[in-house]
């Protein structure tokens, strides 16, 4: 269910960096505004600051109240300085030559500048700040007692300038780093995602042609037996009503069998599987597991206890799969380690299935585990389910399949 907090409001707006007031961004966010109050804050309280002007000035100086005054409104104009920044910076830092009260404010849309705008651009403004800079402390040299005192003002001023730009380069860098690696993350998550959905779609169209070479098996057998009723009118009695009752057996398990064909698929029709052949089952699982020994791997079994009665036959085509990919797993991820196979279970109790083994030194769980969210699929689709995980340093699979009384 979604609730408020699940979409982006006032709190994420205060914490995530970066603006949406640029041209084609939308309105200003929470956050934007505190920054906005600050800079407006910050700007006002630096015209506040008094100056020293020193002797000889090249032009009479401004009224106080009018110098304070233009500070203010200048303050005021940083509202605007994530729509126009350069323009803001411009206008500011042309009257900072004559107003010195509009300094602070200039400061900050320089900042705004590059954080905002590519580094060339900031670095033009820079040299544009730094040039007012000289003229103005020309215009209006302050009173500063030691020696080469306008071009030590002029330098430190310079120097001041230099380091706003660079923070505010950093700031720009890491903002678009940021929005670089979340695009990365939802790239990736949605790779995966649909990695998944392929797996199970796969997974499905796999379980549909092994229902379909079963049900092929099952329908050549069905016309083998209606042959030997075509071919054999005369046949006795009871051989006659043995071959109707497998012909109706057959048949019935047939139509199960579409039944699970129909309730899997779920996509595209099914691509020829290149031959009608029986699946293996439950029964061909110690063979699977001979042949892994015979690979190298050290593969520990414990069959069924007891005989298997009233299996359904898809039942133990899905046992087979889920240790044939179990085994799988282990060879790939963790190689040379001991695999524990255990079936347990009855009719009416269901058939349970484990695999487990020790991780390999440095693994923490097998690959992108796309073929386990088939084997969940899997399962799921025949009615049981499937668990996989890390559990003392061992990785375990364990399913359930329902296994129905005889």
């Amino acid at each position: 269910m979604s609730t408020e907090l699940d979409r982006p409001g006032v709190v994420a707006a205060l914490i995530r960096p970066g603006s949406r007031a640029a041209p084609g961004q939308g309105r200003r966010t929470p956050r934007d505004w505190v920054v906005d109050t600050l800079f407006v804050l910050l700007a006002a309280g630096g015209s506040l600051l008094p100056t020293a002007p020193g002797p000889g000035p090249k032009l009479p100086l401004p009224p106080d109240g009018v110098d304070f005054a233009l500070g203010l409104v200048a303050a005021a104009t940083l509202l605007l300085r994530r729509r126009w920044p350069v323009e803001l910076v411009v206008v500011l830092t042309l009257l900072s030559v004559f107003f010195p009260a509009v300094g602070t404010s200039s400061a900050l849309a320089l900042f705004s500048v590059a954080v905002h705008r590519r580094p060339a651009v900031s670095l033009s403004v820079l040299v544009l700040a730094i040039l007012s800079a000289a003229l103005q402390f020309w215009l209006y040299p302050i009173k500063i007692d030691i020696p080469y005192g306008y071009q030590f003002t002029v330098g430190f001023v310079a120097l001041t300038c230099l380091a706003t730009v660079a923070w505010g380069i950093v700031v720009r860098t890491r903002r678009q780093l940021m929005l670089s690696l979340e695009e990365r993350a939802r790239r990736a998550e949605s790779e995966q995602e649909m990695r998944v959905e392929q797996g199970r779609q796969r997974e499905r169209e796999r379980i549909a042609r092994e229902m379909h070479d079963a049900l092929g098996h099952r329908l050549s057998l069905l016309s083998v037996h209606a042959g030997a009723l075509e071919f054999r009118p005369d046949m006795p009695a009871d051989e006659l009503a043995v071959t109707a009752g497998v012909i109706r057996a057959t048949a019935r398990e047939s139509m199960d069998d579409l039944r699970e064909i129909v309730g899997v698929l779920r996509g595209p029709g099914l691509s020829d599987p290149g031959g009608q052949r029986p699946q293996p089952g439950i029964g061909e699982i110690a063979e699977l597991v001979e042949e892994s020994v015979a690979a190298g791997m050290q593969v520990r079994f414990e069959p069924l206890a007891g005989e298997v009665v009233g299996l359904p036959a898809s039942t133990g085509r899905h046992g087979y799969r889920i240790v044939q990919e179990g085994l799988t797993n282990a060879r790939k991820h963790a190689p040379g380690s001991l695999v524990h196979v255990e079936l347990s279970g009855g009719p009416g109790e269901g058939l349970t299935i484990e695999v487990r083994n020790r991780l390999a030194p440095g693994v923490s769980a097998p690959g992108s585990q796309v073929g386990l969210v088939g084997l969940a699929e899997r399962a799921t689709l025949a009615g049981g389910r499937l668990e996989y995980g890390v559990r003392a340093g061992e990785f375990q699979l364990t399913a359930w399949l329902p296994w129905p009384t005889a």
